[in-house]
């Protein structure tokens, strides 16, 4: 390939020359090619590896240089000696005649480097490529990785890193790479070549550890095996890269989704790092935006633009609190590096005015933001402010734009016209009809109008909670004054989204939020009301998209409705439940990924008492979505990843109760229940919602503390019991006697005191003692610390997921296949492969959307589906059959056979049942498998079939129906037919079963046609539709292509040749049968020996266009029905005794002429030369043929109609071949086929060793 002239200082160091000219020099690397170098060679090769030089790759070059200059500069580079030469060539014709013209060496240099810039621009114009920001040295990596691997084009490195790994004892100093799916690791010393591939999805366990013989370590293992890198140049960073590559695997096993590389980062800039990929720029961008919106709560889709330190100036501490500023799409947060001291968010859809202060000595670079509820934000000491604010500006513009065409929307409620294509455009919503609306607190109030549905605009505790004069007691008196604390906290810092977060703030929170604003406060730390802002209208759609519709998420819900807090008068009645119901039913529709678990009836519940329907939905939303990840879907993953952050802790914290948890299993049981429900479920209702404040405050941190409080409040008694039943007995009860005596609600029974025995009372315990002890004990436990554990615990979770689905898949396999001979681990193997082989069209591309093949509400046998292109991969590696150019045809024909349900996709189930067949089932039912793949009835590979044949096929796929209960009669049969039998006869074109009237009080017919239908259904030899000549043919060109590969290849051949004569004499004579019984007057026959008349000058085609000799039919009508069949017999002679009459092989393979003669078999057709069935090799091109002269045959002709076998005679003619029986006798080998197509699949070449993913040591 031609480089962008770059200068070398050693023209000749480690290069050997091998042409030259006064300006050019064509070089080759020395341990290169013929010879290899000897040592020095070696020591070469080792070099190019340790240094990371491109000549590893590319070990030819081309360099220029003037005649009276010492500078050299490389202009060319080739992986082989012929590309290379290519350019040498190009540039002797057209280069050196034009440079003798020039007189000074600058121009010549100038020319030169401006040209060979001009043919790499038309090159990259010609094919299309565009300019990227990767840069020079990257590209050479990425064509390394490549090569030495080979991957694919789609498969795209991230970076690479120098390391050792360590094999035993020995470190071998190499690069590792890392994809998008793959870790690999490449090495070459001292002429020992060492290769690593490890797909990210296979990783149970990753760690950087430090030990006294690896100070600063990485170890990856997977399911067999554990690998040790060392000696990282920055062990940090790649060590991130790692994690993240790694949870997007693990994000590809549970969602099914494949990695889409961001587009819109802003190019690089000329002084960034040189070996900085857009792929690892865009990744990093990621982190740092997941970082941002997990801090600050912000939506999923909110993207982090830049960061920078600054000052802020705090109105209520009168000082500037050093931190940073967060500028995305839609936000503008700050963060104090004091933990705690201070946060903000600013939205800029609040924000009026951004403007530039006047610097001074006190205040450098000052900025003002001001915002629509009148508070103003003092920003100072920020390094680029013009740049920044400009940034802030572009974004408001976008801002603005948005809120606009909102309050178009908004301000055009009354015209149903403007308002249908508006919201239509919004959410795609269908058209509907509204009332006028009024804004009542800044939101839109929906009322019940046509088809429309009712939006409870009220929160059900203000429902069903009305406080009278009377009731007023030093509980309300308390609850009043928390509700005056909150009013003079937001006087000082703020109300609403824009509110300072200070210290104050979370002892606010602590002391428990007044029931009047929680709702408010909820929407507020959570971040809901930023969704909710940003999306008018969205719930409303999603519930009238909801309106009668049904699934296995809704039928869910309502048999959960009722069992949501019965003991609260709320869900008494259709109010609360319809609330309940509309709101679980619009997030199911929202995401249908996750649908309906249970546990978030409790949750929403809960949500709906304090905040309004629409508000409880984007509760529901950043519960389900950012603050609880993963808790909600079918193997509530979440949840089972904090339960082992949760041993985790337990472990660090109350060291001396993990053995005795462990021991009793406690642990895995109190944890799903605690964390799905945030203690709703565990606690009295008043004190479980502290719980939730503190919970939307502080995240998932305040559940870990409060779990690890309650296990330490109760350690004495943990230790003495004696089984898990008596652990959650005394975790139970302590739970029960948790209270608030704050509280202004009336007591409401709890369930799981009701279910209690009537033991001794547990001393009561106040919520917010405990919730405080909380935080003395346990609050040093971080955020970033929690968010590292449950990575190590999401590997392990995901691939125990992976194990058990595996597991029961197999066991499923041997219960419902019962006639597979696979052991355990073959089926293991399999199933991997599988499964590898659907996850790989994800990322590496395929025909149909990976989403539309995995169904997790179907059996496991039947949640990963495959289509043709895919199926077609695993046929060649794993299948006996698959052999030869035919290979692909077959791999059709049985997948059209093996998709039972004809969706053109099969699952593991179809999958095991092929192979199975084919690699362990008796000789007959090999062979009647190798039959019905042929006689199947598909136009795809056989657009001319003979329709009896085709129908007669169909009969048999397609309507399991036996030929014995099969009657196509004609309108005369029928009419005879019906007037002799005591029933009735149905006539049609499609298949039907012919059924006697029944007498209606003969029940016992129906009780034997019960019985005979619960009787297993036995498949007959007999009941096999017969094969006409064309599916013959193709019959055996899969038989010639077979044996392509084995051991016995030429006795194999022989024994073909002469089963393939044998069935064309019995072919012709059951055709000579039915003609002569045709010519008879007066015959009459049934359905099975009608026949159709010949169609004339009907030509045959096959696939898509491609040629071969036709069969022709070298005899007349009147030849046919008077000559007497020679006997078919296998001639042993060569392609040159017998002539061009004689019957031959011709193969088409590569490594033959298109003209040259297989020695393999000779057919002849009889003893008499002119009238011999041709029989040439049956390839692509060739099929069986009837010569009558001597001269070549026509390529014009029609198919043989009458012409046809059964599978008995199939059968019967094979079984005279010893060879032919022993092969289809011989049981497949798997498990090395699965070891070659893992070593496909991972190396991109097979190898004979046991495993593919050890190191495979290659001696140089």
């Amino acid at each position: 390939m031609w480089l962008n002239p770059e200068e070398v200082l050693l023209a000749n160091a480690l290069w050997v020359t091998e042409r030259a000219n006064p300006y050019f020099v064509l070089q080759r690397r020395k341990g290169h090619g013929e010879g290899g170098g000897g040592l020095a060679g070696l020591l070469v090769g080792t070099l190019d590896v340790v240094l990371d030089s491109s000549a590893r790759v590319a070990p030819y070059r081309i360099l220029y240089q003037t005649p009276d200059s010492l500078a050299y500069w490389t202009i060319a580079c080739g992986g082989s000696r012929k590309e290379i030469t290519e350019h040498w060539e190009w540039m002797e014709h057209n280069l050196l005649q034009t440079l003798s013209i020039f007189e000074n060496e600058n121009d010549i240099t100038t020319f030169v480097k401006g040209k060979i810039q001009g043919i790499i621009a038309e090159y990259n114009k010609n094919n299309d490529i565009k300019e990227d920001d990767d840069t020079d040295k990257f590209k050479e990596a990425i064509l390394k990785f490549r090569k030495l691997f080979g991957m694919p084009e789609e498969e795209k490195l991230v970076n690479y890193y120098s390391c050792s790994y360590w094999k035993g004892r020995v470190p071998r100093q190499g690069w590792m790479y890392l994809s998008i799916n793959h870790l690999c690791f490449y090495s070459f010393l001292l002429g020992k070549e060492a290769k690593l591939v490890i797909r990210w999805a296979d990783i149970t366990q990753l760690e950087k550890n430090t030990t006294l013989l690896f100070p600063e370590m990485i170890k990856v293992s997977t399911r067999c095996s554990e690998h040790i890198f060392s000696v990282f140049l920055n062990i940090g960073e790649t060590f991130k890269l790692m994690e993240q590559l790694a949870n997007i695997a693990m994000r590809q096993l549970l969602d099914n989704e494949g990695f889409e590389e961001d587009r819109s980062l802003p190019r690089l800039k000329k002084k960034s790092p040189q070996k900085v990929s857009v792929l690892k720029r865009d990744l990093d961008a990621r982190a740092k935006s997941e970082r941002y919106r997990a801090l600050f709560r912000l939506p999923k889709d909110e993207r982090l633009d830049g960061h920078t330190d600054c000052t802020l100036w705090t109105p209520f501490s009168k000082m500037h609190v050093v931190g940073q500023m967060f500028v995305s799409t839609n936000y503008i947060c700050f963060t104090s590096k004091e933990e705690n001291l201070c946060s903000l968010i600013i939205p800029l859809r609040e924000v009026t005015i951004v403007e530039k202060a006047d610097s001074s000595s006190v205040l450098p670079s000052p900025l003002s933001i001001s915002t629509k509820n009148r508070m103003t934000f003092f920003f100072a000491n920020l390094k680029d402010r013009d740049f920044l604010v400009q940034r802030i500006s572009d974004f408001l513009q976008q801002t603005t734009s948005k809120i606009y065409f909102d309050k178009e929307i908004v301000g055009s409620l009354n015209s149903d016209e403007v308002f249908s294509r508006q919201s239509s455009i919004i959410s795609g919503s269908p058209q509907r009809s509204l009332s006028s609306t009024s804004d009542t607190d800044g939101e839109r109030q929906f009322n019940l109008n046509g088809n429309s549905v009712p939006i409870a605009t009220q929160t059900l505790m203000t429902m069903y909670r009305r406080r009278s004069p009377e009731e007023f007691n030093p509980k309300v008196a308390k609850e009043l004054m928390k509700e005056q604390s909150w009013k003079i906290h937001f006087a000082e810092y703020g109300r609403g989204v824009c509110m300072y977060r200070t210290e104050k703030t979370q002892e606010l929170v602590l002391k428990g939020m007044p029931e009047s604003m929680r709702g408010e406060l909820w929407l507020l730390f959570s971040g809901a009301i930023n969704e909710m802002a940003t999306h008018p209208g969205y719930y409303s759609d999603l519930v009238e998209k909801s309106i009668g519709k049904y699934n296995l998420a809704t039928e869910e819900i309502e048999r959960d409705l009722h069992r949501s807090l019965p003991e609260h008068p709320a869900f008494q009645n259709e109010m609360g439940i319809g609330a309940l119901r509309r709101v679980l039913t619009a997030y199911a529709f929202r995401n249908p990924n996750i649908g309906y678990c249970q546990a978030m009836n409790i949750v929403t519940s809960v949500l709906l008492l304090y905040a309004k329907e629409e508000e409880a939905f984007w509760l529901l939303v950043a519960l389900c979505e950012r603050m609880l990840p993963d808790y909600y879907n079918t193997r509530v993953v979440g949840a089972l990843v904090d339960q082992g952050v949760f041993e985790e802790l337990t472990r660090d914290y109350v060291p001396q109760l993990y053995d005795c948890m462990q021991y009793l299993g406690v642990i895995s049981t109190i944890s799903l229940s605690w964390f799905l429900t945030l203690f709703l479920s565990v606690m009295p209702f008043e004190s479980a919602v502290v719980v939730v404040d503190c919970f939307f405050f502080e995240g998932i941190k305040v559940i870990f503390q409060l779990a690890l409080s309650v296990l330490d409040a109760n350690i004495d008694k943990l230790l003495n019991c004696k089984d898990d039943g008596e652990a959650m007995t005394i975790l139970g009860k302590y739970l029960d006697s948790v209270t608030n005596k704050d509280s202004t609600l009336p007591p409401i029974p709890h369930l799981h005191s009701l279910l209690s025995d009537d033991g001794d009372p547990y001393p009561e315990v106040d919520i917010f003692k405990l919730i405080r002890s909380s935080y003395d004990k346990f609050g040093s436990i971080r955020a970033d610390v929690i968010e590292q554990m449950r990575f190590k615990q999401r590997l392990r979770v995901i691939q125990t997921l992976e194990d058990t689905t595996k597991r029961n898949v197999v066991s499923a396999v041997r219960a419902i296949v019962t006639d597979t001979a696979f052991t355990i681990d073959e089926l293991e193997e399999l199933y991997v492969l599988f499964k590898a082989e659907h996850l790989t069209s994800c990322y590496w591309g395929g025909n149909s959307n990976a989403t539309e093949r995995h169904d997790p509400s179907l059996p496991y046998l039947e949640q990963y589906r495959i289509d043709f292109e895919q199926f077609k991969g695993l046929f060649a590696l794993l299948f006996p059959w698959s052999c030869g150019a035919h290979s692909d045809i077959l791999a059709g024909r049985l997948f059209r056979l093996l998709d039972e349900n004809g969706d053109s996709l099969i699952n593991f189930k179809e999958f095991v049942t092929g192979l199975s067949t084919m690699c362990h089932a008796d000789l007959v039912e090999k062979l009647k498998l190798l039959y019905k793949v042929h006689v199947l009835p598909e136009p795809f590979f056989n657009e001319q079939e003979d329709p009896d044949s085709a129908f007669e096929a169909t009969q048999y796929f397609f309507e399991d129906i036996t030929p014995e209960t099969i009657h196509v009669v004609t309108e005369v049969e029928s009419r005879t037919k019906s007037e002799t039998e005591d029933g009735f006869v149905t006539v049609n074109l499609r298949n039907e079963k012919v059924e006697k009237r029944p007498n209606p009080r003969d029940y016992r017919h129906y009780i034997r046609m019960w019985a005979q239908e619960r009787e297993p259904k036995l498949e007959s030899i007999k009941d096999l539709p017969k094969l006409n000549q064309e599916q013959f043919i193709e019959l055996c060109r899969t038989l010639y292509n077979m044996f392509s590969e084995d051991a016995n290849e030429q006795e194999l051949y022989h024994s073909t040749a002469a089963v393939t004569s044998l069935l064309l004499e019995i072919g012709e004579v059951g055709k000579q049968f039915i003609s002569q019984a045709l010519q008879e007057p007066g015959s009459s026959h049934d359905n099975k020996s009608r026949v159709h008349p010949k169609k004339e000058n009907q030509p045959l085609h096959y696939g898509q266009g491609d040629s071969f000799c036709p069969i022709l039919d070298g005899m007349d009508d009147e030849k046919v029905a008077s000559s007497e069949l020679q006997d078919i017999k296998l001639d042993g002679g060569s392609p040159k005794d017998n002539g061009v009459s004689s019957a031959m092989l011709i193969s088409d393979d590569e490594t033959k002429d298109d003209t040259s003669m297989s020695s393999y078999s000779v057919l002849s057709a009889g003893s008499n030369d002119d009238d011999k069935l041709q029989c040439e090799d049956i390839t692509e091109d060739t099929v069986l043929v009837r010569n009558n002269d001597e001269t070549p045959l026509p390529r014009s002709s029609s198919i043989d109609k009458d012409w046809a076998i059964t599978f008995e005679q199939f059968l019967a003619s094979l079984l005279t071949e010893t060879a032919l029986v022993r092969y289809f006798e011989k049981a497949g080998v798997v498990m090395a086929r699965i070891t070659n197509a893992k070593n496909v699949r991972m190396m991109g070449k097979p190898i004979t060793s046991a495993s593919d993913y050890e190191i495979s040591t290659i001696s140089g």
